[in-house]
């Protein structure tokens, strides 16, 4: 019988940090309550505690690090809806469920488990909180040690029931370690502004606990409470901005969003001035080969592989272990296809994002592409600006190259963590024979795709890994989505100002564009947009869109009213894949806006109520 209203986890991950105990998957409120033996003698010395926070560590990762699956909640990539194995352990149900949890609609009902795995994070966090205190009382312990790793997991905290709020708005609050279904039972939601205040709380407490910067790759510093604390305040003063009328309750105020977009501005202000963070390789664009090769990428590509991991630019990431630790990351696994080291390509960029590259020359959108099936069109290879051309992918963002592939385009094939040699993508030939300047090649393999682009970002280049074996940190937050993020928090108050205007162009000068035109900084809605391709382009893949959609209330924007045709997601050939939001009422898109709270919570806790478009 299910006991409680989230995946609590209490004694799994205290083997250490970046490994998994045999645990962690075990819902322990399944079971009839207990005190471990094994945990009580716990709590004896400092090297115990930081062991659990390395335990809370791991065991909150499991929230985050596949934000990536969740990009396919927008419009530019296509996650396909079996990302996740229910029999995928080892990385556990967060991100499980049933058909279309990655689509950009009919999603927001099928999260149940991520609602409880947060929950279970929560509850990882409160029962270091509540046992590092304790252990503060003992003759002998550094208070400086324990309150350090109290800040951790304050901050750990409020990344979860921030991630609960902006899916759910209202929810259940707790701090203190759950035990029995008693303690939850009757837990009714609390309102999200309540819920946004204790969050605060939490960041800064770590913000004054934590360290101006770790010695140590993944664990928190004081950068990352104030990056967190500064996204929490901005995407409030979104909700009251734009309102969010599918949450019963909520008020939304013009003078809450001022107040909250200042607040956001000073924290990400102070992220960016005080803790001497800058771009990976200083956003330097790089060298970039020509169409075709790849044995020179452009910097903004190692961004995503682990050559990054101790980067300045990463403000709050998340380790993994790699070959032998259960704690590999599946970044290519999801993204790549058999061609390496048999992955299974899960998550792919649609056909659309293509042309959201701008020319390297004029600093603006190129002339768009055009799809054409070589089938019908004898020249569609060599015809100008044809999708199908390599020739039509030149003097573009070169962060273009870096995140994607288009046919011709290489990479290294992987095969038993060896090299198999390079591997041309070309769409609609898998495994194929093709003879490219005198050279015989075996064509990429892929899985699933239908639009006629994959991904490079996040594909490793070199072999002697498998496809679950990465050890890329994860990034929760980055420093030029800081950038972003303060540009966007003082143009909603104030418009496009220099310093502003500045940060955007230093994100831009990683694809080697031109700064912006004075057009494209003439007002604040002009600027916006400016601010919104960079965000596309910059932070494609990583889970951000469906959030930024959300908050700015802009699905009715990028997919049609209710009752309109809908959009379809076409293929390089020019094939109509999929048409998204055809006909459908306004009740799908309230849907969209806010997740069901899970039913069987509800079942099990008669005082939850349901999120209004799902009564």
């Amino acid at each position: 019988m299910k006991k409680s209203i989230a995946k609590i986890y209490l004694i799994g991950m205290l083997a250490g940090w970046g490994v998994f105990s045999s645990g962690c998957v075990k819902n322990l409120l399944d079971q009839d309550p207990t005190v471990d033996p094994q945990l009580v003698n716990l709590w004896k010395t400092e090297s115990d505690a930081t062991l659990a926070m390395m335990g809370c560590y791991a065991d909150v990762r499991s929230v985050f690090d596949r934000d990536y699956l969740m990009e396919g909640h927008g419009e530019y990539t296509r996650v396909r809806g079996s990302a996740v194995s229910s029999t995928d352990l080892r990385l556990g149900d967060a991100y499980n469920g049933a058909g279309g949890i990655y689509d950009p609609t009919g999603y927001a009902d099928k999260w149940d488990e991520m609602y409880r795995y947060l929950y279970g994070g929560v509850n990882r966090c409160n029962y270091v909180i509540d046992n590092v205190n304790k252990l503060m009382e003992k003759e002998g312990i550094s208070r400086t040690n324990m309150e350090r790793l109290l800040g951790e997991a304050h901050l750990l905290r409020a990344m979860c029931y921030f991630k609960l709020i902006s899916m759910w708005g209202d929810v259940p609050y707790f701090s203190r370690t759950v035990t029995s279904n008693d303690q939850v039972a009757t837990l009714a939601r609390l309102p999200i502004g309540q819920v946004k205040d204790s969050i605060i709380s939490d960041l800064n407490y770590a913000f004054e606990k934590l360290p101006q910067k770790s010695p140590e790759l993944g664990r928190a510093s004081k950068p990352a409470a104030l990056a967190v604390r500064g996204k929490l305040q901005l995407y409030w003063a979104c909700w009251n901005e734009f309102g969010w009328p599918e949450l019963a309750g909520f008020q939304p105020s013009a003078a809450a969003a001022t107040t909250a977009y200042n607040a956001a501005a000073a924290d990400f202000r102070s992220v960016i001035n005080d803790y001497g963070l800058t771009l990976f390789r200083n956003g330097d664009p790089g060298a970039i080969d020509g169409p075709g090769q790849a044995d020179t990428l452009p910097n903004y590509y190692y961004l995503f592989q682990p050559v990054a991991n101790n980067s300045p630019e990463m403000v709050m990431s998340f380790p993994h272990g790699g070959t032998n630790t259960g704690q590999g990351e599946e970044l290519m696994r999801d993204v790549a296809g058999r061609s390496h080291e048999g992955s299974q390509l899960w998550v792919m960029p649609r056909y659309e994002i293509a042309d959201r590259y701008q020319s390297t020359v004029t600093g603006d959108f190129a002339t768009k592409l055009i799809p054409l099936n070589p089938a019908d069109v004898p020249d569609a290879r060599t015809r100008a600006n044809s999708a199908l051309n390599p020739q039509s992918y030149q003097n573009r963002d070169y962060r273009m190259k870096a995140s994607i592939m288009w046919d011709y385009e290489m990479s290294i094939g992987l095969n038993s963590l060896k090299s198999t040699g390079w591997c041309p993508f070309i769409y609609k030939n898998w495994g194929g024979s093709v003879t490219i300047d005198g050279i015989r090649y075996i064509t990429y393999n892929t899985d699933g795709n239908n639009s006629g682009y994959v991904f490079r970002k996040f594909l490793r280049n070199y072999p002697g890994q498998g496809r679950s074996d990465g050890d890329y940190a994860w990034p929760v937050i980055r420093l030029a989505d800081v950038f972003l993020m303060y540009a966007e928090a003082t143009n909603a108050v104030n418009g496009p100002q220099a310093d502003a205007i500045e940060l955007v162009n230093k994100v831009r000068r990683r694809g080697n564009l031109p700064p912006l035109a004075a057009a494209k900084t003439a007002s604040k809605a002009t600027f916006f947009s400016a601010i919104e391709q960079e965000r596309i382009i910059e932070l494609l893949g990583e889970g951000h869109r469906g959030f930024d959609l959300r908050r700015w209330r802009a699905l009715e924007r990028v997919w049609g009213v209710p009752g309109s045709a809908g959009i379809w997601r076409i293929d390089t050939h020019g094939a109509n894949q999929t048409r998204y939001y055809q006909n459908v009422p306004e009740r799908t898109y309230q849907q969209n806006y806010i997740f069901r709270i899970p039913p069987s919570e509800r079942d099990r806790n008669p005082n939850l109520t349901q999120n209004t478009p799902w009564l």
